[in-house]
């Protein structure tokens, strides 16, 4: 992997990373969390979400002329063992499994590369679930508004997180919701001033596995620059159950 790739693929693995801080406990009032985040989670299958066991995918994602990658997971949600299959910063392949309570004992290249890979594809592949459990950030619905791009209109309910909490504090995720209550787009404003500062992308190619709703096809622009990111291979299992349901 050339050193741009090395980058850029740094740059897309924190896009999504700013809930995962525990909130401090000096903060004495709960954020404003409007109403229609937990018909956006429902929507998407979050009161099934117990009776998942596990669920794979692989994400792809490309900006043009900088980076193209493939990471291939698996992820168990109760044990919290994940299993990755892709390529190291060297391009060499990499196929490891860790669980993530025990992150502190693995190798520099899983806490430092593997895992916040991890948590970039799964707020990709599970941002509304993230958005419902990540209390910390609030949830304003704003009413409607044009989409960023292109005809049509959406709920705008923006994501917003503390400027003291998450790997990137003060992130935003801008989410439009539709009618049928599935986020249609999505607009990303880092807190920080490291790039991207911007990332704007659809949601679309819907599939559901099991009882889990997943968008599939994102295609947009980080930082102005042309950015495709899109879901393959997508499958759920179920508890008591050892047979795969894929996405359809």
């Amino acid at each position: 992997m050339t050193n741009v790739r090395r980058l850029t693929l740094t740059m897309i693995g924190l896009l999504l990373c700013g809930a995962l801080v525990c909130v401090p406990a000096s903060w004495a009032q709960a954020p404003q969390r409007a109403p229609i985040l937990d018909q956006v989670a429902k929507t998407y299958g979050v009161d099934s979400w117990d009776k998942v066991e596990a669920i794979r995918y692989t994400w792809n994602g490309e900006i043009t002329g900088l980076f193209k990658a493939a990471h291939k997971w698996e992820w168990e949600p109760k044990t919290g063992k994940v299993s990755y299959e892709g390529t190291d910063k060297d391009g060499k392949p990499v196929n490891v499994s860790y669980v993530r309570t025990d992150l502190s004992s693995q190798s520099d290249a899983v806490k430092n590369q593997v895992d916040p890979s991890f948590v970039n594809d799964n707020y990709w592949v599970l941002f509304p679930f993230h958005a419902y459990w990540d209390k910390s950030a609030s949830a304003i619905d704003q009413g409607k508004f044009n989409l960023p791009v292109g005809p049509g209109m959406a709920e705008l309910v923006p994501i917003k997180y503390p400027a003291d909490g998450g790997y990137t504090p003060g992130d935003t995720w801008d989410l439009y919701v539709g009618k049928d209550n599935r986020v249609v787009y999505f607009v990303y404003h880092r807190g920080g001033a490291k790039p991207p500062s911007r990332v704007l992308a659809t949601w679309a190619g819907y599939k559901k596995a099991g009882p889990i709703l997943f968008s599939t096809e994102h295609r947009g622009f980080a930082d102005g620059k042309p950015l495709h990111i899109w879901i393959t291979d997508v499958a759920v299992k179920l508890t008591g159950s050892d047979k795969w349901m894929p996405a359809q």
